[in-house]
C-alpha cells in the first residue's frame, strides 16, 4: 500500500519537483479475546508499525509464532475494530478471538509485547503520540548542510561500518557535521538499535551540536527513527533508502528535514528543503 508525495529531486546538479510513491506506515493495535472461567476477557496484546494490508495474516502468524496458539484452528475469528482514521481512512485495531487459553500468561505477554513494542507510540496512535513528550517544533534556521556533504554521506557511513564489511547484514547510524566529519557511528542488526546506541553515546559524551550536525542512516527511514531523531532535536536526517509516509508526516509536523535515496549523485528532499544548500 502506497501513496504519492510531492518531492524535490536533486540529481546531477539539477533540482525538479516530482511526485514519488511512498510506502504507507501505520500502527496496528492487536487485541486478544479469550474465555477465562466462563467470562470473556480482552487484553491489548501488542502494537506494531506495519504497511496496511493482510492484517489478519499478520495477527494469526504473530499468535502462532509466539505460541499463544498451537494450531490455527484455535482462532475463532479475527475482526477489524474501531473507526477508520487518518489520511488513509484505515482501521488500526484488530481483535483475535481464540478458543484455547492454556498458553495465555497475561503478565508475561505484557512484559514481552507491550513494554518491548518497537513502534514507540506506547499505546497511542500515529503522530499525536509524539506531542505528549515533545511540544516544540524545530527551528528551520539550522543546520545548513551542503549538497556536497549530503552526497558523500553514504560513503562516510559505510567507511565507519566495521561490521558491515564482514557480514553485509548490519545497520548503522552516524552523526556527521557540516564539514563532513563523522562525529560518531554505531552499528546493530536493528536500525532502531543502531540509532539508540548512537544517540546514547553522543549524549553521554556531549557531542551533539544541533546547529551544525545531521544524522545519516543505512536502510529506510520510518516513524520510529524520525521520532528518535526528534527527541534529540536533530534538524536533518538522511537515509540511503526510502522514507515511509508516516516518517514524512512526522518530520513535516515537527520541522525536520528528511532526505531519502541518498546516493553519490542524487537524493530526494521530502520536507523543509531550506536546510539544504543546493
Amino acid at each position: 500500500m502506497d501513496i504519492k508525495y510531492n518531492v524535490t529531486k536533486h540529481k546531477d546538479g539539477k533540482s525538479e519537483e516530482i511526485k514519488d510513491f511512498v510506502s504507507i506506515e501505520e500502527p496496528l493495535e492487536m487485541i486478544l479475546k479469550y474465555n477465562l472461567n466462563k467470562v470473556w476477557q480482552t487484553e491489548n496484546l501488542s502494537i506494531t508499525m506495519r504497511t496496511p494490508g493482510n492484517d489478519e495474516d499478520l495477527v494469526s502468524g504473530f499468535l502462532y509464532n509466539e505460541r499463544i496458539i498451537e494450531n490455527f484452528s484455535e482462532i475463532e475469528k479475527i475482526e477489524k475494530k474501531g473507526e477508520k482514521v487518518g489520511d488513509y481512512n484505515i482501521q488500526n485495531k484488530i481483535e483475535a478471538t481464540i478458543n484455547n487459553n492454556k498458553n495465555i500468561d497475561i503478565g508475561k505477554l505484557k512484559r514481552n509485547f507491550l513494554t518491548n513494542s518497537s513502534c514507540g507510540v506506547c499505546g497511542k496512535t500515529s503522530l499525536d503520540s509524539v506531542e505528549v513528550i515533545k511540544k516544540d517544533k524545530l527551528s528551520l534556521s539550522a543546520p545548513k548542510i551542503s549538497k556536497k556533504i549530503i552526497l558523500i554521506s553514504p560513503e562516510l557511513l559505510t567507511n565507519e561500518q566495521s561490521e558491515f564489511s564482514k557480514t553485509g547484514g548490519i545497520h548503522a547510524s552516524s552523526l556527521i557535521d557540516k564539514d563532513g566529519k563523522v562525529i560518531a557511528t554505531r552499528e546493530d542488526v536493528g536500525r532502531h538499535n543502531a540509532l539508540d546506541k548512537l544517540i546514547g553515546h553522543v549524549h553521554k559524551k556531549k557531542l551533539i551540536d544541533n546547529h551544525s550536525q545531521f544524522i545519516a542512516c543505512s536502510g529506510r527511514l520510518n516513524f520510529e527513527l524520525v521520532q528518535k531523531g526528534l527527541m534529540s532535536d536533530i534538524g536533518l536526517m538522511a537515509g540511503v533508502g526510502a522514507p515511509t509516509s508516516l516518517a514524512i508526516d512526522l518530520a513535516k509536523r515537527f520541522g525536520m528535514t528528511l532526505l531519502g535515496f541518498v546516493k553519490k549523485n542524487s537524493f530526494n528532499i521530502y520536507t523543509y528543503k531550506e536546510r539544504v544548500i543546493l
